[in-house]
């Protein structure tokens, strides 16, 4: 027999970012101790509002399955002597129950097996219930205590609920003991309700005003959010996080629309979305489905079914409009000081003790970007503003606009470029430079900002490693993986065929302190291609994912152009489903080990150029014909047509190992021999190292 089980816990309102995390640690540890203790299940479903935890698990046994008892006892050696049990024999036959006679004996050792009827199980939930609320715990790092009591939890849990079928499972935790009481909206349905099953539990709730499913409120909420917009005339910026984020604050979400002074909607946008969302966990609306003109419409999801809406809105309305004034305030004091001017507060920021000050970075960045610039082959022009924009990247960290909203951070500089004149080129490499941010975010959309990018993260790179602060496993405190990755995605993605090792060298010339050496530019330079790894295997492409040994194939030719071996990659990648493919790969490794024992055999061996004079068998001037043939068509940039060449190989050197031996008795044979295959290898590693694939 098979039954639904269902625990919840009832809390005090739970902080919105731990809601679904401690949701799924719930379902997760209750299946996971039901799996251990041989109760397989089948559906499960997880619930969470801010004021409940919940998981069902459908088809549970009733009870374990037999259980089979095992257990190893002393050697025979020690348990029996002159042929009667000693003490340590007997002790190990009465730990299991039985006579000394009725044990057994497996691998020199007493044994003892037996089969024991499963345990209830309903029986077994207080354990796994007790290990599902260590695991909770752990996700927390700040607990609360309540009453007398000695547990512990986010907040304080006021009610259990759990049942297993119709029966309740007598729980006990937190000072209480679970029954089927639960209860729904604080305001609209405060009354107990009382489940006869677990089944309509997610109903009655509704019923309640409670949409207990929170992929279920997400969508109600998105759904209300974009009707409020719509009847505003707009369209509703809904981003993933805030609409996560409200969606743990409410139990029965109701989308209300308010309103600022339209005066307001001469700030920049990116100021009222940071005052509007990030501080009041509102939902902004904008004229066009791009997002680029913000109307002074808002929508905020309240928890309750209003009887005076009105007064609701002009709450909400009341709280952000001082915030809106707090931010104009700040922006008129910006706007009042030249952006140059603020870049003079810098020499009093510290960017970091050994490497000085925010306006040392700036100005390393500033040198940095312009040798980029020109390295790119930019025009005079181009060079000029990325190098004006460079050395104004960091002024708005010192105004007071950014001190209020970090997250404005080069928006704000790039905005006050810009009402201050700044061509296009400039105050869009300064509002940009940060990108890209995180995973997913674009770079900079002007290779200006890509520049400038570029030389910032640089900078940061080789600064922090120059004075031994590299990450560790667990800690990196300066974001340098993320810079990292940063810098290969502006390469990538921009198009810029820059040699890293190069400019990583130049931003670590120009850093004031640290070890400069090549140690720690090798150390950089893996480091950063390291982050390549991470960030392509296992994406897609050509609805195929692409391999380790596709990466480490390329990645062995020692490459420090990311856009070069980014192409690269791709062509391996395509080429490894061709047929010949594997077939190429296995004989490159082949040919490897051949000339590796070789120079082990003979040192200088392998070095010999070829004398086609004397390669008198069919399958050696065959394949120096097809060598010949493919070095003479040139060293293109095209890497898929030049590895899709390289399959007209596959033939000729399963041929030459069919019918010659390398190692010939005779030196100057083999020496030919071993001067062919040194050809070929070099061949199979013009692209990459084809050796490195499956085959």
């Amino acid at each position: 027999m098979s039954r639904t089980l269902l625990i919840e816990i009832g809390t005090e309102d739970l902080p919105a970012r731990y809601v679904l995390p401690l949701a799924d640690a719930l379902a997760d540890g209750v299946v996971q101790g039901l799996a251990s203790r041989g109760l397989g299940t089948s559906h499960v479903t997880r619930f969470a509002t801010p004021r409940r935890l919940a998981v069902m698990v459908a088809a549970v046994p009733t009870r374990q399955p037999d259980q089979q008892v095992t257990r190893t006892g002393p050697a025979l050696k020690a348990a029996i002597k002159d042929g009667q049990p000693t003490p340590a024999g007997l002790g190990f036959a009465k730990s299991c129950g039985v006579d000394f006679a009725d044990l057994g004996e497996r691998d020199g050792k007493l044994h003892f097996e037996k089969t024991e009827p499963g345990a209830a199980t309903a029986d077994l939930l207080q354990a796994v219930f007790d290990d599902t609320l260590k695991q909770m715990d752990q996700l927390v790092p700040k607990r609360m205590r309540w009453g007398s009591g000695d547990d512990t939890f986010v907040r304080p849990v006021t009610w259990l609920t759990a049942l297993l079928g119709t029966d309740v499972v007598p729980l006990q935790a937190f000072g209480l003991k679970a029954n089927r009481i639960t209860y729904g909206h604080r305001f609209h349905a405060p009354q107990a309700i009382q489940l006869d099953a677990p089944e309509p539990y997610a109903d009655r709730l509704f019923d309640a005003k409670v949409i207990a499913d929170p992929q279920t409120r997400k969508t109600h909420i998105a759904a209300q959010i974009s009707a409020e917009a719509q009847a505003a005339g707009g369209h509703a910026r809904v981003t993933g996080d805030l609409l996560d984020e409200v969606s743990a604050l409410v139990e029965w979400p109701v989308a209300i629309t308010g309103h600022f002074e339209s005066r307001f909607l001469e700030l920049p946008p990116e100021v009222i979305v940071a005052t509007v969302e990030t501080n009041q966990r509102y939902f902004t609306v904008f004229e066009d489905p791009e997002q680029t003109r913000l109307t002074s419409a808002f929508i905020t999801v309240i928890n309750i079914e209003s009887r005076d809406v009105a007064q609701v809105i002009t709450g909400n309305e009341r709280v952000v409009r001082p915030r809106l004034s707090d931010a104009a305030f700040f922006f008129d004091q910006d706007r009042a000081i030249p952006l140059t001017q603020h870049a003079e507060g810098l020499a009093r920021v510290t960017f970091q003790q050994a490497l000085g000050t925010v306006a040392d970075k700036q100005a390393r960045i500033a040198v940095l970007a312009t040798a980029l610039a020109r390295e790119t082959g930019a025009s005079d022009q181009r060079v000029a503003d990325v190098q004006r924009a460079a050395a104004l990247c960091k002024a708005d960290l010192v105004t007071k606009m950014v001190f209020e909203f970090p997250e404005l951070q080069g928006l704000m500089g790039g905005d006050y470029a810009r009402r201050n004149g700044a061509p296009e080129g400039v105050w869009r490499a300064i509002a940009e430079h940060y990108l890209p941010t995180q995973q997913g975010t674009p770079i900079p959309s002007t290779p200006e900002g890509q520049m400038v990018a570029l030389a910032d993260k640089l900078d940061t790179l080789a600064g922090i490693f120059a004075i031994g602060q590299k990450p560790t496993a667990s800690k990196d405190p300066y974001a340098l993986r993320r810079a990292a990755l940063g810098v290969l995605r502006v390469l990538i993605e921009g198009g810029w065929s820059l040699d890293l090792q190069a400019a990583l060298k130049m931003a670590l010339d120009a850093q004031p302190a640290g070890d400069r050496g090549a140690q720690t530019l090798t150390a950089l330079l893996d480091f950063t291609m390291e982050r390549l790894r991470a960030y392509r295997v296992g994406t897609e492409a050509d609805g195929r994912a692409i391999t380790p040994e596709a990466f480490e194939a390329v990645r062995a030719l020692g490459g420090t152009r990311p856009l070069d071996v980014e192409q690269r990659l791709l062509a391996v990648h395509g080429f490894t489903v061709l047929p010949a493919a594997s077939a190429l790969a296995a004989a490159n490794k082949r040919i490897r080990n051949v000339l590796r024992q070789a120079e082990e055999r003979e040192p200088g061996s392998t070095a010999h150029a070829v004398d086609d004079e004397a390669l008198k068998h069919t399958s050696e001037q065959a394949l120096w014909t097809t060598i010949t043939a493919l070095e003479k068509r040139g060293a293109g940039d095209d890497y898929a047509a030049r590895l899709v060449d390289l399959a007209s190989l596959r033939d000729p050197v399963d041929d030459f190992f069919d019918a010659v031996m390398v190692n010939d008795p005779d030196a100057a044979i083999r020496q030919n021999r071993l001067a062919l295959l040194a050809r070929v290898d070099a061949l199979c590693r013009e692209v990459a190292d084809l050796s490195q694939l499956p085959g």
